[in-house]
């Protein structure tokens, strides 16, 4: 018979079987994206944050109560967070565990208060939340689950059941909610993410048989190679403490402002670098220090830790010497020796292309983060980005809607610096935003400047379709070209010229002034050249701007302003 409860050993297994199921149908997922574009990204935005949580549930071993359990979920899918659909994942995961964290067992009407704190948590982490989506395949599961509740159901397993069933069914109707699903004839490839780790998590609970088995981070460590004595000894030289030292305190209690600036002195008294974020029930930790077992020691008296990772530098740094000139080695450990004071502001900017990565570091910006449609950098990718930038005030580019929500959740979780978003959508958004950036006035008048600029930006991309579909009253069929606006599918055909063509007439009006094209990694200069005559030609009263971009995917992103 099955349990009628659920205990911390059952909860484990039912996570990571959740975990499993959703890695298992990423792809399935990714294909269910409305638009039929070669970077549908849902399924692997949600199982690289579950999988984050998953590593850290696992690590636990069997014997781990619900509270450490309900920690590893919830912080393991708050800095795993990736895209909108794994941030509210994320999110859905830390309501649920709130409630759950201090019971030992946990009971139908638990699980029903469950549910509901984790549709609550996430409805107040989206500015706008819209309906159809995975929010509400997530209310519908939690409003059955209450009804179940309060009628008085004892039966673990049918209520189970019969919520799934329930969450399949609001999910079957996302397309009646969201116009754009129906033309598409898909339904939310969020909502059906959630259902696969529902239904997972419940394959578990029947007691298949599942292999749980969740594969470390996969990282890259510096290969082993003999180098010149006096290369070792400048390397040594170079630095001062010699050992990178990551990892995460899950709390065993409340860590009040006295303990965490104790724990920051300690810190300080053994090493440099340092970097303690503390959110609820977790504390992040970075470190460099010459004894790793100290802070390590230290940090145990405030709870389990997870996460663990240190490098040692020196070795790391061994190899750069080997590929760097004698006098670049000298320049390079000048910069290093040197002390770089906080400056006012800085900027961090996510980026994908050559191209555009170099755009933006002429404009001035920090930090390029790595990634764009394909790659959504996770929550832990942007607190990485802060630690790195050396100001008190860093404003952060998103450019892309999908990153927003990480970047938002990750200025929540920086308590020593001020991380402000500005939510760029588009990369000639982003642009936008550091060109109208004045150092001589206040940060709060340079947040509301750039926000009310980019507002004036309109982005067009173009790229082919991988499926054949009919979407914004547009017949699409395979290796179409497309021209995507800011709010639909503005052309498509089979002449990539005369659909970015017609894609720019949808953009043009009487005040336009500026159109900036960049063309991508995929694309020939001469053919963007070619382009760019035919649209001066065309728009004679609009300076035409030409540059290279590099990106992927997108043959031409190309704004209006």
């Amino acid at each position: 018979m099955a349990l009628q409860q659920i205990d911390a050993k059952m909860l484990s297994k039912m996570f990571l079987a959740g975990a499993k199921n959703l890695e298992n149908k990423k792809e399935w997922i990714n294909e269910l994206n409305v638009f039929p574009v070669p970077d549908g990204d849902t399924g692997t935005n949600m199982t690289m944050t579950i999988m984050s949580a998953a590593r850290e549930v696992s690590s636990l071993g069997e014997n781990a109560d619900m509270e450490a359990i309900c920690k590893a979920i919830s912080s393991g899918s708050l800095r795993g967070a990736r895209g909108n659909s794994g941030v509210i994942l994320s999110q859905l995961f830390r309501g649920f565990t709130k409630r759950i964290k201090n019971e030992t067992l946990v009971t139908i009407p638990i699980l029903a208060e469950a549910y509901e704190k984790a549709v609550e948590t996430a409805y107040k982490a989206v500015m706008k939340p819209k309906e159809g989506t995975i929010l509400t395949v997530a209310k519908g599961a939690a409003e059955k689950a209450r009804e179940l509740s309060d009628d008085g159901m004892q039966d673990m397993e049918e209520f189970l059941r019969v919520v799934i069933e329930h969450a399949n069914y609001v999910l079957s109707q996302t397309p009646e909610m969201l116009p754009v699903l129906k033309q598409a004839g898909v339904v939310d490839s969020g909502g059906q993410g959630l259902v696969e780790v529902l239904s997972g998590a419940f394959d578990a609970y029947l007691g298949k048989e599942i292999d749980l088995t969740v594969e470390p981070a996969k990282t890259v460590s510096p290969a082993g190679r003999s180098m010149s004595a006096s290369i070792e000894a400048q390397a040594q030289a170079d630095i001062k403490f010699g050992y990178c030292t990551e990892f995460i305190i899950m709390l065993n209690k409340t860590f009040n402002i006295k303990q965490e600036m104790d724990f920051k002195a300690y810190l300080e008294s053994i090493g440099d670098s340092i970097v303690c974020v503390a959110d609820d029930d977790v504390v992040k930790v970075h470190v460099h220090t010459n004894d790793p077992g100290l802070a390590i020691q230290k940090a145990l008296k405030y709870g389990a830790l997870s996460n663990m990772k240190i490098d040692n530098m020196r070795l790391e740094h061994q190899e750069k010497l080997f590929k760097m000139s004698e006098k670049e080695a000298a320049a390079g450990a000048e910069a290093q020796n040197a002390e770089e004071p906080l400056k006012e502001v800085g900027f961090i900017s996510v980026s994908a292309g050559d191209g555009v990565n170099e755009i933006f570091k002429s404009l001035g910006v920090d930090y390029i983060i790595e990634g764009g449609q394909t790659m959504n950098p996770s929550t832990a990718d942007i607190l990485d980005a802060v630690e790195k930038v050396s100001a008190k005030n860093i404003f952060i580019l998103p450019n892309n809607k999908n990153i927003i929500l990480a970047a938002n959740q990750a200025a929540e979780l920086i308590t020593d610096k001020n991380l402000l978003v500005v939510p760029t959508k588009t990369i000639p958004q982003g642009i936008t935003a550091v060109i109208n950036y004045l150092p001589e006035v206040s940060i709060d008048e340079n947040e509301e400047n750039m926000i009310r600029e980019i507002t004036n930006v309109k982005t067009g991309q173009v790229t082919y379709a991988v499926r054949d579909t009919v979407i914004d009253d547009k017949e699409i069929k395979k290796d179409d070209f497309m021209g995507i606006g800011d709010q639909g599918i503005l052309a498509a055909g089979g002449s990539m010229k005369n659909v970015t063509m017609e894609m720019i007439a949808e953009m043009v009006d009487d005040s336009s002034e500026l159109i900036s094209i960049y063309y991508g990694g995929d694309v020939e200069e001469a053919d963007a050249e070619a382009l760019r005559a035919e649209i001066e030609k065309t728009y004679p009263s609009c300076d035409v701007e030409l540059q290279y971009g590099g990106q992927p995917i997108y043959y031409y992103v190309i704004s209006v302003e």
